[in-house]
């Protein structure tokens, strides 16, 4: 009896069981219940998703609605997405996890439906599809939605590539540049995404010898935000200098690159002129005559006076004003344009420049004016040329009391002489010579003619009033503060002279030394 029992239950069950139905391993495990359509679980309202069109480099947001079809709550885990590789997807809002005051997860009640918002970037031309797996507490454990579209590629057919992070410019181009100055520019970094990216490295690819740096603060982009990288070329080598930007990033694209190009054709060099070009915030020294020129036939005592005006935007201070040669009868004056002249915008100064002859012929010499302005050294040549030396010997010599050795009967005191303070004291030693020399007496040769010279002895040449020491190795002139040292040269003395008269003629002349005062 019991097992006739047992056989009519077995064979009931059998008559009542579900039809088996065939399924994939990616089907929603609930496929093939009652009804087959899943119902009794956690569906989506609409398993296919058309997300319709987008741009290269747009955006769309795509909502996907699930319901619980079941008889009790069910609570919603983790989600993943899968786009494919013609588009970036991530959620950007979630109402199926939504949280309670105490932060504890609200279960989707039974016939309620939440929505799942998925943000869609177009990456290249083509169709698109991302895969929405979402988990959850219901039976079949896991839930999914397709989202599909087209990516409209627009005007431009050629494939392009999208970073999340968007680079404006998208290249730079630094031109062709003739001088190696430092160019500069910027690229804007945005992040044109829904969800914060961080920065991870910013460097350039380039060779060694291009010349590309660069610097920036990006670290961190919340949804729309932009930063700035500045990209400096300083040119090394002539020719093509290319590189490359390259940032990383945490985005789905994980990268961006910016292209960088550059030409360095500098022109050929050319001798520098006269005057410099402006340079702003610098002064600028010219002069009202490229050359001092003397002319031809000199035969006198001549005088030549220039200006020179600061035609910057600044002042400027002269720290020095000298011949380039010596021994010439050459000088400058010591007023107007002297070391330690201050010349503001637009001011000037007169510089002096005298010619006493000591040989006939050409000269060729330069004035060096050196300042703090552009430059900072102005170079004017002197020429000319005579044709009879002077001896300053024959020009009048002022004289003038010495008040402070006046008697008490007003007896007049020591004459003394007025120096004249547009001339170098050392320049009317231009052209002496020592030709005999011994302890306590030489002769000097000069335009003047020879003369004998004593130690210790005081004597007026050129309207100066010069103390002479006899040296060992040649004559010392004293003039107040100026002393100037005369070489002896023993190739000149009376032995020689006289073989030397008697052959070639006699040697050049040494040169007068200048030595600063003790």
């Amino acid at each position: 009896m019991k097992a006739a029992l047992r056989a009519a239950l077995f064979v009931c069950a059998m008559a009542t069981a579900l039809p088996a139905y065939a399924g994939s391993g990616f089907d929603d495990p609930n496929r093939g219940a009652a009804g087959g359509t899943g119902t009794g679980d956690l569906v989506a309202v609409d398993p296919d998703v058309e997300g319709g069109d987008i741009s290269i480099g747009a955006t769309a947001q795509v909502v996907v609605l699930f319901r619980n079809d079941s008889g009790r709550p069910v609570e919603f885990g983790t989600y993943q997405t899968y786009p494919s590789s013609t588009v970036s997807a991530n959620v950007t809002f979630n109402q199926c996890q939504e949280t309670g005051p105490n932060g504890a997860a609200i279960p989707l009640a039974p016939g309620a439906t939440c929505a799942v918002g998925v943000s869609v970037k177009g990456l290249s031309a083509g169709k698109w599809r991302v895969e929405l797996l979402m988990r959850h507490s219901g039976r079949s454990r896991l839930v999914t939605a397709a989202l599909s579209g087209q990516i409209d590629a627009g005007d431009d057919t050629s494939e392009r590539f999208i970073s999340d992070v968007e680079a404006i410019p998208k290249e730079l181009d630094f031109g062709n540049l003739k001088t190696a100055q430092p160019v500069i520019r910027s690229v804007v970094l945005r992040n044109i995404t829904s969800e914060p990216i961080d920065i991870n490295a910013i460097y350039v690819e380039a060779a060694d010898q291009a010349g590309y740096s660069l610097r920036t603060d990006c670290s961190a982009l919340k949804p729309g935000q932009a930063c700035i990288v500045v990209v400096t070329w300083s040119p090394v080598l002539r020719g093509q200098a290319t590189g490359v930007l390259v940032v990383e990033h945490t985005g789905p694209t994980t990268i961006a690159n910016i292209e960088m190009d550059g030409a360095f054709e500098p022109d050929n060099t050319s001798a520098a002129k006269v005057f410099p070009e402006a340079v702003p915030g610098k002064g600028l020294l010219v002069s009202s005559q490229e050359e001092v020129n003397f002319g031809s036939g000199i035969a006198t005592t001549s005088a030549i006076t220039v200006s020179l005006v600061n035609v910057g935007d600044a002042p400027l201070v002269l720290t020095g004003v000298d011949l380039a040669g010596s021994d010439n009868g050459l000088s400058v004056g010591t007023r107007g344009c002297v070391d330690g002249t201050i010349l503001n915008p637009v001011e000037a100064c007169p510089l002096t420049v005298t010619w006493s002859p000591v040989r006939e012929g050409s000269i060729f010499d330069d004035v060096h004016i050196r300042h703090d302005g552009a430059r900072g050294v102005l170079v004017l040549p002197v020429r000319g040329s005579s044709n009879a030396i002077i001896s300053q010997d024959s020009k009048a010599v002022r004289l003038i009391s010495d008040t402070a050795t006046l008697g008490a009967g007003g007896v007049e005191g020591d004459i003394v002489v007025a120096r004249d303070n547009d001339v170098d004291p050392a320049s009317v030693l231009d052209g002496f010579v020592v030709t005999s020399h011994s302890p306590s007496r030489s002769i000097i040769s000069g335009p003047g003619g020879s003369r004998i010279v004593y130690n210790n002895e005081d004597v007026v040449i050129g309207g100066f009033l010069w103390k002479v020491a006899i040296r060992g190795s040649g004559v010392e002139f004293r003039t107040g503060e100026t002393k100037v040292l005369l070489l002896f040269d023993r190739s000149l003395s009376s032995v020689n002279s006289s073989t030397s008269q008697s052959g070639s003629g006699a040697r050049p002349a040494a040169a007068a030394v200048p030595t600063p005062s003790q």
